[in-house]
C-alpha cells in the first residue's frame, strides 16, 4: 500500500528513507535508519522488527542482502512483506512478497532500493529509480534526492488508492536525525512533505539551533562500547554469525 524508496548517499555518508502512501501514519512503521549503520523500509502488510531486527543485524557487520533474507525467514508472513534495505557500504537488498497487492515489485540501484505494491503499475518504480540514478552524482543532500524521487512516483500515480501520508527520514553522522518530517493525514501529503522539507532547510540554513546542535564528540564509554551490543538478537532465535 506504499511506495519508497530507501538509500545511501555515498558523498555524505547519509542514509535515509521516503515514503509515500494512501495509509495514514506510515512515518511511525515504515523507515528506519540508524547513523553509520543502514536504511530500512518495512511496508505492504508491514512488519516492524524488519526494520528493528535489520537494523541490529546491521550493527553487527552484516550485508545488506544477508540481513534481509535473516529477519524475512524469522517472519512466517513474509510473504505478504515488502522491504528494502541498504547498509553503511551502500549495499542494497530488497525483497516482494508474492501475496503483496499488485502493482507490486522493487528495484535495486547502487546505493539505493526503490519499492511499491498496491501501485498504478511500475512506472511508479521505475520513476523513483530514474531519479536516484540521474542524481547520484549530483551535489544535492540526499534528503532532497529522496524527496524528488517520491515526487515522480507520485506524479507517475503512485498509490492506485490515493495518497494521506508521507514521510522522510535521514540520518547524517550523529545518533539524532538530521531530517525527520512527517504528513500523517493529507489530502496532498507529497506537496505538503515537500512544504516542511523546504521550511526545515530554510530554517537549517539560518537557525542557531542547527548551528550549535549537539555532537558525539565525547561519547559515553558505557554506551558506546561495541560489547554493550546484545548478540542474542531476534529474542532468542539464534543466529548464524557466519554468513
Amino acid at each position: 500500500m506504499t511506495f519508497s524508496i530507501t538509500a545511501r548517499c555515498a558523498r555524505t555518508g547519509q542514509l535515509g528513507v521516503a515514503v509515500a502512501t494512501g495509509s495514514t501514519f506510515i512515518g511511525w512503521w515504515t523507515p528506519y535508519v540508524q547513523s553509520g549503520v543502514g536504511a530500512i523500509a518495512s511496508q505492504a502488510r508491514v512488519n516492524p522488527y524488519v526494520g528493528l531486527w535489520g537494523l541490529r543485524l546491521l550493527a553487527l557487520g552484516w550485508d545488506a542482502k544477508s540481513a534481509l533474507d535473516r529477519v524475512l525467514q524469522a517472519d512466517p508472513e513474509r510473504e505478504r512483506r515488502q522491504a528494502g534495505m541498504v547498509d553503511a557500504q551502500g549495499r542494497s537488498a530488497g525483497f516482494t512478497g508474492s501475496l503483496a497487492s499488485d502493482w507490486k515489485g522493487h528495484f535495486l540501484g547502487d546505493g539505493f532500493v526503490a519499492a511499491g505494491n498496491t501501485l498504478v503499475g511500475p512506472e511508479v518504480v521505475e520513476n523513483m529509480a530514474e531519479v536516484m540514478a540521474r542524481t547520484a552524482d549530483s551535489e544535492l543532500d540526499l534528503g532532497e534526492r529522496l524527496l524528488r524521487a517520491v515526487e515522480a512516483g507520485f506524479s507517475a500515480g503512485g498509490d492506485r488508492r490515493g495518497h494521506h501520508t508521507a514521510a522522510l527520514r535521514v540520518m547524517a553522522d550523529e545518533a539524532y536525525p538530521w531530517a525527520d518530517l512527517r504528513v500523517d493525514d493529507h489530502p496532498d501529503p507529497v506537496v505538503e512533505l515537500r512544504r516542511l522539507a523546504n521550511l526545515a532547510e530554510e530554517r537549517r540554513a539560518t537557525s542557531n539551533y542547527y548551528r550549535f546542535r549537539a555532537s558525539d564528540l565525547t561519547p559515553i564509554p558505557e554506551l558506546t562500547n561495541p560489547s554493550v551490543l546484545d548478540e542474542q538478537a531476534f529474542r532468542g532465535i539464534e543466529l548464524d554469525q557466519s554468513r
